[in-house]
């Protein structure tokens, strides 16, 4: 089902994001405003990698209720402005997201995405009226046995490598708060929800994050150069970025209005966006003229050959499923770079997609 959101439901909620200055913080932070959100962030301060951070492109700043910069690490801030803003929706998204920068600083990526996860879950322990949270985890929180099944949210967790498995602890620390501290018991809050949403290889205008194949690529095709492709075999979930953040946004209003049971939840794109990355740099290369070079290293630190996930359990619980299609993913996602390459505006731009995205 294409997505669809109540009309005037965000309408003056009060929105809490973490990692809101990342990608696709910015985009949801974007997207819950043009819905009539009033929208807080909590980050660090936005990074500009390779290219200028989407956060600062699209002007945000100025369009928050308020703009905290802190880390997870810091309990007492995070309580301070749950306190003040008293949230009805949150979105967990701050994290430390890359594989490699997993290998080089493992200590980081554990306190970033479990203790600094654990923090947040902490302050909902303070909530006092109704609120809904929504924690983004990733689809590599599976114990990964590259077959060719897809993953369904009661298969074990794991993680070869730091980030996989901080994320993996991750959502054990989310089922446990959830188990613990939401419901109808004297130590519990029957006013909180926690859920996890698992997706990940999101793709998309705006992202400029170090040793992702889309930035690479297009940081290549700008430069003229060949894009570089580290695992040209490796398969993954291809998705636009809209997708999960729509998913997301749909998840906290219908278990805002009671009409979904908490828990964990899968969003991919469909089968055939199973692709592997050879096949995602020759469509990009479809959209946009240039070369690409195979740069495999055999002793590169492991990454996953193959990943799937199983959304049976979003589509039957939400009628969800996804919007647009490997193809139309590509399209959109490089059409945005050259548009900006090209000096149109990047909220435009973004603008632009939702709303394509959410009449498609």
């Amino acid at each position: 089902m294409p997505f669809n959101s109540h009309k005037g439901f965000w309408k003056g909620k009060r929105v809490w994001i973490s990692g809101h200055t990342g990608f696709k913080g910015s985009w949801l932070a974007l997207w819950l405003l043009h819905l009539g959100a009033i929208v807080e962030g909590y980050a660090l301060d936005p990074i500009d990698d390779g290219g200028p951070s989407l956060f600062n492109s699209l002007g945000l700043e100025t369009d928050l209720a308020f703009d905290q910069r802190g880390d997870l690490l810091d309990l007492e801030l995070l309580l301070n402005r749950f306190k003040s803003f008293k949230p009805q929706i949150v979105f967990h998204l701050a994290a430390q997201p890359l594989v490699k920068r997993g290998y080089r600083e493992p200590l980081l990526t554990w306190n970033t995405n479990v203790i600094g996860t654990c923090h947040v879950l902490e302050a909902l322990r303070k909530i006092e009226d109704r609120c809904v949270a929504v924690m983004v985890t990733t689809d590599k929180v599976y114990e990964n046995r590259e077959w060719d099944y897809a993953y369904r949210e009661s298969d074990p967790l794991g993680g070869h490598d730091p980030y996989s498995s901080s994320k993996a602890a991750a959502e054990i620390a989310i089922a446990s708060w959830r188990s613990s501290f939401c419901g109808d018991l004297k130590h519990q809050q029957s006013q909180v929800r926690v859920l996890s949403a698992r997706a990940g290889n999101v793709i998309g205008g705006g992202d400029w994050a170090e040793n992702r194949i889309v930035p690479d690529a297009v940081r290549a095709l700008i430069n003229s150069k060949p894009i570089g492709v580290r695992s040209p075999r490796s398969i993954r979930p291809w998705q636009h970025v809209l997708e999960p953040l729509g998913a997301y946004i749909q998840l906290a209003e219908m278990v805002y209005e009671n009409e979904v049971v908490s828990g964990a939840f899968n969003f991919g794109p469909d089968r055939n966006s199973n692709r592997t990355v050879k096949e995602l740099v020759e469509e990009i290369l479809s959209s946009w003229s240039g070369s690409w070079i195979d740069q495999s290293d055999p002793d590169a630190p492991h990454e996953a050959l193959r990943l799937d996930l199983s959304t049976d359990r979003a589509f039957h619980q939400m009628r969800w499923s996804p919007t647009w299609n490997f193809q139309v993913t590509i399209s959109e996602t490089i059409n945005w770079y050259k548009r900006f390459h090209d000096g149109e505006s990047a909220r435009k731009l973004c603008i632009d997609q939702i709303e394509r995205f959410t009449k498609a």
